[in-house]
Order: structure tokens, then sequence, then C-alpha cells
């Protein structure tokens, strides 16, 4: 099963690193339907991509050579910020958005549940 929780949470690390690169290469990607790229989506592309690569990478290297214990609360932290990113494509109307926040979000707070119960 840890083989299992591993490979999820650092697919869903990565999917969540490489779609902050993702919407500072094509912001348009990131944008809700006709939208227009102003300079607060700028700011918004760039401080989620501030927050989004270096937890991601801390993920990454919590789930292949951190210490056990350090594992949940690492994925606490990242689960709590997809939340956040969930609340914030909520108030922007990018449902898409909101429905893969909350998936990424349940699969890092499910897996540190899952982690401090064993």
């Amino acid at each position: 099963m840890q083989i299992v929780l591993a490979s999820l949470n650092a697919a869903v690390a990565l999917l969540s690193g490489v779609s902050s690169l993702v919407g500072l290469a094509r912001p348009s990607l990131a944008l809700a339907e006709g939208e227009q790229l102003g300079p607060g989506g700028a700011f918004f592309l760039g401080a989620y991509a501030a927050r989004a690569l270096p937890l991601s990478l801390v993920t990454l290297v919590a789930l292949a050579a951190g210490p056990a214990t350090a594992l949940p609360p690492v994925l606490v932290v990242s689960g709590l910020a997809q939340v956040g990113d969930a609340v914030l494509g909520a108030r922007r109307g990018n449902r898409p958005m909101v429905a893969t926040c909350i998936v990424l979000a349940l699969i890092h707070l499910v897996s540190a549940g899952w982690l401090l119960t064993r």
C-alpha cells in the first residue's frame, strides 16, 4: 500500500509543479474561457509557481528520501495548498481547477491520515 501512496503523491506533486511551469510558459491555459491575461493574472501565475515549485520539490524529496516522520506533515501542507488553490479556482469560476485541486488535496490529506494511523 505504501508504494501506491508514494506513487500517487509523487504524481500529484509532479502535476502541481509542472502545472505551475505550464502556467508561466502558456498563461492562456490557466485562464477561464474568454478571460484575458492582465497584470493581476500574471501576478497570480507567478505567485502560484513561487509556491508550487518548492512545495512540489520538498514533497518529492520527502517521498524519496525523507524520514518517515517528515512525510505526513509535508503531505498535510501540500494538501492544504491544494485546498487553497481550489478556493482560488472557485473565486475565479474555474470549475475544472476546483475539481482537480480537490482531488489532489484529498490524495495528499488521506495519505497523510493513513500514514499517521500506521
